[in-house]
C-alpha cells in the first residue's frame, strides 16, 4: 500500500524458502528473512509470513547473510517496481519512507545510533551521484546498443543469533611466567580475521605487545559449549568474554603494577607466581537486553544493526546481455572498528559475493530427480577478479557518536551486513534496462528475477530481435521463448 506521492502504508507479504529434503536451519533462515523484510524502511503496517518448503532437492542450510539478504532484496525489488508504477526516481522513494533515528521497526525495536539517512547523503555527494547520473541519461541518449545504469542501495542488519541460548561466549587466558599470554576462545578462524581482533583485544587490555599473545586453536577442552563462529556476533562475544578474562588478571596483578609501575609482563608475572597467584583466567559474556519472543511480537531481538550504503553503476550490452561493474561507492558503519584493514577486506570480499549472488550465481535442479544441475565452474559461476569494480572505493562511517553502542570497544560486526550491498549491482543493471526498453517503446514496469544472468538481461531488453525470436502462440497456449 502507498500513497500517489510514494508515501508506504502497508506491506503485506508471504516468504517460502526452499528448505531441501531436511529442515536443517531453514527456520532460522526464514526468521532473519522476516525480520529484514523492511530493509530501512519505515512501512506503518506490515505482515509478513514465512513458510520453509520441503521438497526434493538438496537440503539448503546457511550462507552468509542467512536469509536478511533475501528478505531486504524483497523489500528492494518492491521499491524499484513502485517507484516505476508512481513514476518518480526510486532514490527519492527510499529517502522519503527511511526510518529515522527513535522509530521501531515492524518487530517493535527501536532504532538507535541510526546513520542510515546521513550515509545516504554522504554517499551521494562523494560519489558525485546526480552529476553522474546525468552523464548515465547522456550516455544511453548516444548508444543505442549499450546501456548503463545506476542504483543507490541502503541495508541494516541485526546483530544477535535470533536463537537467545546461542549469544555467549567463554574465553581462557593464561599469563606464562615469560611474560606470554595464551588464549583460547570459542570463535573458529575461517580467514576472517577474528583471532587477529582477539589478540588486539587481549593485547590492549593487559597492556602488553600484540606479538606476546598467542592464540590456541579451537577445542572443547579449553572453551566448552561454544556457540556457532556466525551471525557476525562472533568479535562481539568472544572479545568481550576474553575482555572479561583479562580483567580478572588485572585485578590478581594490580598490587604488584601499583608496586612496580614500570615492570614489564614478564616482571609481574614472576612475582605474581612467586606469591602463589593464579594466572589463568576464565571468562565469560553474554549479550544483555536480547530476548524476542516470535507471536506475541515482543522484546529485543538484535542488540544493535550494522548499516550501510551502497552506489554501484553497470553498463550492459543489450545483444549479449553481458555487463561490466564500472563504479561501485560503499560506505558502512561498522562503529570503531578494532581492526579497519580486516573491515574493509571484509567490505569489500562481501560485496563481491553479493554480487555473485544476485548477478551469476544461478541454480537449477534436475525437474525429476531433484538433483542439482549447476555443479562445478563449468555452469555455475561465482565472481571472478574481472568482475570487481573498475573503481571501488569503500569508506567507514566516521565523525559521529555512537551513544548507545556497548560492544568490545565500540565496534560492530562486520562478517555478513555488507553482503546484501552487491545487490546494488543487480539494480543497476535493472536501471540500464529500463532504458533499453524505453528505446523500443516498452513502457510496462519491468519484473527482473535474481539472479540476472546474461539470458535474463538479454531477453528483457524489448527490443525488435526479441520480439522476432518470440514465437507465436496458438490458441489456447501460451507465449514462450526459442533458444537465441
Amino acid at each position: 500500500g502507498v500513497t500517489k506521492d510514494g508515501k508506504l502504508l502497508a506491506f503485506d507479504a508471504d516468504v517460502y524458502a526452499n528448505g531441501g529434503h531436511t529442515q536443517d536451519l531453514s527456520g532460522a533462515v526464514v526468521e532473519r528473512a522476516l525480520s529484514h523484510i523492511d530493509c530501512v524502511y519505515n512501512i506503518p503496517n506490515v505482515y509478513v509470513r514465512g513458510r520453509v518448503c520441503k521438497t526434493n532437492t538438496v537440503s539448503n542450510t546457511a550462507f552468509r547473510g542467512f536469509g536478511g539478504p533475501q528478505g531486504m532484496f524483497m523489500c528492494e525489488s518492491m521499491m524499484s517496481e513502485v517507484a516505476d508504477h508512481l513514476g518518480i526516481p526510486v532514490e527519492e522513494l527510499r529517502e522519503r519512507n527511511m526510518y529515522q533515528p527513535g522509530d521501531k521497526t515492524h518487530f517493535r525495536q527501536e532504532l538507535r545510533d541510526w546513520f542510515v539517512p546521513l550515509m545516504y547523503q554522504q554517499v551521494i555527494e562523494e560519489s558525485s551521484y546526480w552529476e553522474r547520473r546525468k552523464a548515465v541519461e547522456e550516455y544511453n541518449r548516444t548508444h543505442k546498443w549499450s546501456k548503463r545504469g545506476m542504483a543507490l542501495i541502503p541495508t541494516k542488519f541485526g546483530i544477535s543469533f535470533t536463537a537467545l541460548h546461542l549469544n555467549q561466549a567463554g574465553a581462557l587466558v593464561h599469563i606464562y611466567q615469560d611474560g606470554s599470554v595464551l588464549v583460547a576462545h570459542g570463535g573458529t578462524e575461517m580467514g576472517q580475521g577474528l583471532h587477529t581482533k582477539m589478540t588486539m583485544i587481549a593485547a590492549e587490555a593487559l597492556q602488553v605487545p600484540q606479538s606476546d599473545v598467542h592464540i590456541s586453536e579451537t577445542a572443547t577442552n579449553t572453551v566448552a559449549n561454544t556457540s556457532a563462529t556466525a551471525a557476525s556476533a562472533s568479535s562481539d562475544l568472544n572479545g568481550y568474554a576474553i575482555y572479561n578474562a583479562c580483567q580478572q588478571l588485572n585485578e590478581r596483578l594490580k598490587p604488584y603494577r601499583d608496586r612496580m609501575p614500570r615492570a614489564t609482563m614478564k616482571e609481574l608475572a614472576r612475582a605474581a607466581y612467586m606469591d602463589r597467584v593464579n594466572l589463568s583466567a576464565n571468562g565469560f559474556y553474554k549479550t544483555p537486553d536480547i530476548g524476542y519472543v516470535w507471536g506475541e511480537n515482543k522484546g529485543q531481538m538484535f542488540f544493535y544493526f550494522t548499516q550501510g550504503v551502497t552506489a554501484a553503476e553497470v553498463e550492459i550490452d543489450t545483444l549479449t546481455g553481458d555487463w561490466t561493474c564500472l563504479r561501485a561507492d560503499i560506505k558502512m558503519d561498522v562503529g570503531r572498528s578494532i581492526n579497519p584493514a580486516i573491515d574493509y577486506g571484509q567490505i569489500e570480499g562481501a560485496f563481491i559475493q553479493g554480487q555473485g549472488l544476485f548477478t551469476t550465481e544461478e541454480i537449477l535442479f534436475h525437474r525429476g530427480s531433484g538433483q542439482i544441475a549447476t555443479r562445478g565452474p563449468g555452469n555455475y559461476k561465482i565472481p571472478g577478479f574481472r568482475d570487481i569494480p573498475q573503481v571501488f572505493n569503500v569508506s567507514l562511517l566516521k565523525d559521529v557518536e555512537w551513544e548507545n553502542l556497548r560492544t568490545i570497544q565500540r565496534s560492530r560486526g562486520v562478517g555478513e551486513p555488507p553482503l546484501f550491498m552487491g545487490s546494488a549491482v543487480f539494480f543497476a543493471i535493472r536501471d540500464a534496462l529500463k532504458a533499453a526498453r524505453a528505446q523500443w517503446g516498452v513502457t510496462d514496469v519491468l519484473q527482473l528475477h535474481s539472479p540476472a544472468t546474461p539470458e535474463r538481461i538479454r531477453v528483457s531488453c524489448g527490443d525488435p530481435i526479441i520480439e522476432r525470436a518470440r514465437v507465436q502462440p496458438k490458441d489456447g497456449e501460451k507465449s514462450f521463448f526459442v533458444s537465441i
